[in-house]
């Protein structure tokens, strides 16, 4: 019997060879910013219509647009790609710089078009939209209309775009640099190893406590030497953006990224309220996981520490071959999808130095690709870390034949999809346990997750919400970000904790990333969606992937609570989708409680 083996490096030439010295990439971006600059100048001449007969105007401009979203997308791919491989590639850092400029310069003229959209008149805005070729875009372009009658004045718009190329992105781009300086020397398995951040986050799952202690306390030194210069790149970021509100008029923090992920602040309360009424359950977990380490309360270093055995760790092809496995018993799409990802190189998953920490998913939309970025141990944990960047990338396929300008998905969306292939996975381990002992390892490293998406996520949430009103009263210390991290995380995780990480605000990226607010609340809010989803996989079987892709489809060009009503049939603003979509987390903790007595 023959059996594919899959290289663990991605290719990047197809798109750009020669990686940051490309020509071709160089040649691309250069034509890249003369398009841009074209678009500026037409949509500084263009006029918003007075009538039906000047509607026509809008249809180049739109095709424009999403050419041009396509191409960012593309290029904007590439570079994060070259960044992550290789944290030292200095030219990759230049072209984020020039890409950066390059967007604020296009994100100009969508301000300068979103505001002359807004001076179109009521009756004939319903008109032009009642039109067979623009109902389609209905959502996008009252969205975007919407959001210009919101925003401060065009030339107010304009000069923040300008200013946040050095004033915010700059900073966001700091970090970049900052985790360069990472490097974590530590004893494993009687071996000195100097150790990247993205390796050594790996060690936190080692099962010697000693090694876990060693390496998160090196952990946390490390990044407690840059605290200053991070502290001062967060302040920074905030203050930009509490600026940009104050402009705006919007004292709501919570404003643009309820905004951005098209939810209402009432679902996002209701989830988080539900999700703190369960808290206890998790609590429970986190106790018996302290009596099976055999300690009296757990430590951060052991969250994820694992219990018992899992068997021998799977390689990289094996790990393939086992997400394949599991993803044919969803849908061949699926299943054809992920197989051709695999075999076409879409993945960087080896494990070296010089690698950005975490994983991600980006996509290539010119040539219908994605790439995915992590760092591969053969765990369980990473196994379902790969099927969850493999959704993401699935989410993209299913989308391939929407009009680009309804593909634009936000984040809380995004992670459904991904997290519903997580759970495929990580459920199919559990039921193939082998014995007792590997069927309460495995459960344990999938209920983790759960752990993490609803205790470590809403500390993140507690932490950025409070740092923002105290940032509205001027720079918050270093001493004061701990602080209030650690807070954040006693409350979040409900007092089950010995010790925390109070530096997990320098040492976690998303603090950082300035294309997207509050990169935290839609991680749960996608986990939680997604198992209401799974419930009706589970009920249908393979015929229920058709259900599933039309769902993905709209995701772009609706609400999440008008999503959920069309495709689920449920209300998210209501404590009854929250409660059910919990019920297969505590089924969980109860069968791991009653395997455990």
């Amino acid at each position: 019997m023959t059996t594919t083996t899959y290289q663990d490096t991605w290719d990047l030439d197809v798109f750009f060879p020669g990686g940051s010295e490309s020509k071709e990439f160089a040649t691309y971006i250069t034509s890249l910013q003369e398009r841009v600059e074209s678009f500026t100048t037409v949509i500084n001449n263009w006029e918003a219509p007075t009538s039906l007969e000047e509607v026509t105007s809008i249809h180049p401009v739109l095709h424009t647009i999403a050419e041009l979203s396509q191409s960012m997308r593309q290029a904007g791919a590439f570079v994060s790609c070259l960044e992550a491989q290789n944290v030292h590639d200095t030219k990759a850092n230049e072209w984020r710089g020039r890409m950066t400029r390059i967007s604020a310069t296009l994100q100009k003229a969508l301000g300068n078009f979103e505001q002359t959209l807004a001076l179109i008149d009521d009756e004939l805005w319903n008109q032009m939209l009642g039109q067979e070729d623009l109902t389609a875009l209905a959502f996008v372009l009252n969205e975007r209309r919407d959001k210009a009658n919101e925003k401060a004045s065009l030339q107010e718009e304009a000069v923040m775009q300008t200013l946040a190329v050095d004033g915010y992105h700059g900073w966001g781009q700091l970090y970049n640099q900052l985790v360069k300086r990472i490097s974590i020397e530590v004893e494993v398995d009687g071996e000195t190893k100097k150790l990247s951040a993205g390796q050594a986050s790996n060690l936190f799952s080692h099962p010697d406590r000693s090694v876990r202690k060693d390496a998160f306390e090196k952990w946390e030194a490390a990044w407690d030497e840059q605290s200053d210069l991070l502290g001062k790149t967060l302040n920074h970021l905030a203050g930009f953006r509490l600026g940009t509100y104050e402009t705006r008029g919007w004292d709501n923090v919570l404003h643009e990224p309820l905004r951005y992920n098209r939810m209402q602040e009432e679902t996002l309360t209701q989830m988080w309220s539900t999700i703190t009424k369960h808290k206890p359950k998790l609590v429970e977990f986190l106790e018996r996981k302290a009596q099976l380490l055999g300690v009296d309360q757990l430590s951060w270093y052991d969250m994820d520490a694992p219990i018992g055995t899992t068997g021998s760790k799977r390689s990289y092809t094996e790990g393939a071959a086992f997400i394949l496995e599991q993803f044919a018993q969803f849908g061949e799409e699926l299943t054809a999808f992920t197989k051709n990802a695999f075999e076409n190189r879409w993945i960087e998953a080896e494990d070296r130095a010089g690698k950005r920490p975490g994983g991600f998913c980006t996509g290539f939309p010119e040539d219908g690709q994605s790439r995915i970025f992590m760092t591969y141990s053969g765990t369980p944990s990473n196994i379902s870390t790969l099927a969850h960047e493999l959704g993401h990338a699935f989410h993209s396929y299913a989308m391939r034949d929407i009009h680009p300008l309804n593909r634009q998905y936000a984040m809380n969306v995004a992670e459904t999809a991904s997290t519903f292939a997580e759970m495929i996975v990580s459920d199919a381990s559990v039921r193939n346990a082998q014995s007792k002992d590997e069927k309460i390892a495995l459960l344990e490293d999938k209920i983790q997750r759960s752990v993490a998406l609803l205790m470590n996520i809403h500390a993140r949430f507690l932490f950025e919400t409070r740092f923002y009103e105290e940032r509205k009263n001027g720079i918050v210390s270093v001493d004061r970000l701990k602080e209030l991290m650690t807070d954040a995380q006693n409350e979040a995780y409900c007092g089950a904790l010995s010790d925390v990480h109070p530096m997990f605000w320098g040492a976690k990226l998303h603090f950082y990333i300035t294309g997207v607010p509050f990169y935290n609340f839609p991680y749960t809010f996608g986990y939680l969606f997604s198992l209401g989803i799974y419930g009706r996989a589970l009920e249908k079987g393979t015929a229920f992937e058709s259900d599933y892709m039309a769902l993905l489809q709209d995701t772009a060009s609706m609400t999440v609570e008008d999503l959920a009503q069309k495709h689920l049939h449920v209300d998210l603003t209501s404590p009854a989708f929250w409660e059910d979509a919990l019920k297969p987390i505590v089924a969980d903790i109860d069968e791991f409680l009653e395997l455990t007595k």
